[in-house]
């Protein structure tokens, strides 16, 4: 069956301009102009073929035909308060779908998302490696990506944009590359890695040098598994948490991100 198209925020206007019987107060109520009041209680008459209110020497007065329907209006309003607080319900729920790489989870992210699940009871996860995947097909609410910026989605950028080539301390002065990985000018690689995660792994079983995000290497830095060649130097890329505007407006989404700015 076809639904009428219903002028919503005109019955809005209405309710409020009934309940005080005075536009001047629905209109503070609703922080519009008395004018536009009358004007959405013009309008809605006029789609409806009906006179709501009239005025009386004693002030504002429902007609019986804007009476009649008063009371179905309220209990449909209760009716959308109760389907959106739903709504907002399933948004808080306490489990996390996150695509994120496998090395950044082990040497930045992890540690965090534990804190958070302390500090949040009943905080679940399911973890994907495959960052690129789709949000609607993997049902995601957030993605970590190494990359210059959120592109179209939103987000917000959780490692400084520093690079750093590696090597352990007895590696040969060969080079392992990945996709992306910015070399040296001439340099050939010994080794080609599917990810900066496989490269610096290949880095730390002493197989030759390669040119990483600094967030993975400060651990095995700061261990003496591997040493800095150069110091740090400004990248283009960086790893930025994701989402598309629905998924980044919700509220469970909103108090991670939180967590993790302030972490």
């Amino acid at each position: 069956m076809k639904r009428t198209h219903l002028p919503l925020n005109a019955l809005r206007v209405f309710d409020a301009a009934a309940r005080h019987l005075s536009f001047t107060r629905a209109a503070d109520e609703l922080a519009v102009t008395p004018a536009a009041v009358g004007q959405q209680i013009r309008a809605l008459e006029d789609v409806l073929g009906v006179v709501l209110f009239r005025r009386t020497p004693k002030g504002l007065e429902l007609t019986p035909e804007g009476a009649a329907g008063l009371d179905h209006l309220r209990e449909g309003f209760l009716r959308f308060e109760e389907s959106v607080a739903a709504m907002q319900a399933g948004q808080a729920s306490d489990r996390y779908t996150i695509a994120v790489p496998r090395e950044f989870f082990a040497e930045w992210l992890g540690e965090r998302l534990a804190r958070f699940q302390t500090a949040s009871q009943g905080v679940q996860y399911i973890l994907t490696a495959d960052e690129h995947a789709d949000f609607t097909e993997a049902n995601l609410d957030l993605a970590v990506r190494l990359a210059e910026g959120p592109g179209d989605l939103e987000g917000v950028q959780l490692t400084e944009a520093l690079r750093v080539t590696v090597a352990a301390p007895t590696a040969p002065e060969t080079w392992i590359a990945w996709p992306g990985a910015p070399l040296p000018e001439g340099a050939a690689p010994a080794i080609t890695a599917a990810s900066p995660g496989q490269a610096i792994a290949s880095a730390l079983a002493g197989m030759g040098r390669t040119v990483v995000p600094l967030a993975l290497a400060e651990r095995a830095l700061a261990n003496g598994q591997l040493m800095a060649l150069e110091p740090p130097e400004p990248a283009r890329r960086a790893y930025w948490l994701v989402a598309p505007p629905p998924q980044w407006r919700s509220r469970k989404v909103k108090a991670l991100v939180a967590f993790l700015m302030d972490a």
